[in-house]
């Protein structure tokens, strides 16, 4: 199972891509067995105008609340993985969103989803639109989310 690393806005004047590092975090914790447990954590790159690489995903940590239909981020762990990247990057890799899973084969966000991501958005001190990510078991929900409303879903550049 390969996802799609490269991702556009339908006008295609933003592109994302997805290391590989990255897309193995996520295949490693895509939910397969109807025990798996949601997962989840942040999104690390940089930035170049209105593009981005995604370089880092965070795996989920021993003290993150996982069940099967619910992924609750704590800030221990991921918030150091961010902030020692930062550091060593000089602030070019930086805080650019969050992932999680979905027990699907092509996931849709919840309302949960929305408000969260919302919230988080508005939380941006950079003023940014905040990167969501939500792994499935065949493919990727990706978008760019504002502080409030829907925010732009991106679609795979093959």
């Amino acid at each position: 199972m390969q996802f799609v690393s490269s991702w556009a806005t339908n006008d295609r004047r933003s592109l994302l891509h997805f290391s590989d590092s990255c897309l193995e975090i996520f295949e490693q914790h895509a939910q397969w067995r109807e025990d798996d447990c949601e997962a989840g954590g942040l999104l690390l790159g940089s930035v170049h105008g209105a593009h981005m690489h995604i370089e880092q995903a965070t795996a989920p940590t021993t003290w993150d609340r996982r069940f099967r239909y619910l992924f609750e981020r704590m800030p221990f762990g991921h918030e150091s993985i961010a902030l020692a990247r930062g550091t060593l990057s000089e602030g070019t890799v930086r805080y650019l969103g969050e992932w999680h899973t979905h027990p699907e084969d092509h996931p849709r966000p919840s309302r949960l989803d929305r408000s969260e991501w919302n919230r988080l958005a508005a939380k941006r001190r950079d003023g940014r639109l905040m990167l969501a990510v939500i792994v499935g078991r065949k493919s990727l929900h990706v978008e760019m989310v504002p502080s409030s409303g829907r925010g732009s879903t991106l679609i795979p550049v093959e």
